[in-house]
């Protein structure tokens, strides 16, 4: 038996989006950092596979919680190292 179910539409999962070219300069320039700084997180991860992300790609992550408001984080996917 196979059930469909949409990662992302959980609730314990936060927002993930994929960042535009603009919308990572301008995330860049305003922290002063570079691709390579940002924290990873892998290619094969659900939450990334169910948004269409790529390698390379910059996630936007919003997590909405009572005492901190709206929290953003990002994360550049990369390819989970083989064992």
């Amino acid at each position: 038996m196979s059930t469909n179910f949409s990662v992302i539409s959980h609730v314990m999962v936060p927002d993930h989006q994929i960042m535009s070219v603009e919308e990572i300069d301008e995330l860049f320039s305003s922290y002063q950092i570079t691709r390579d700084q940002l924290p990873k997180i892998y290619h094969d991860d659900p939450a990334v596979k169910e948004v269409g992300a790529k390698i390379n790609d910059v996630i936007r992550i919003v997590r909405i919680s009572q005492t901190a408001g709206r929290a953003e984080a990002y994360r550049m996917v990369v390819k989970r190292p083989k064992k």
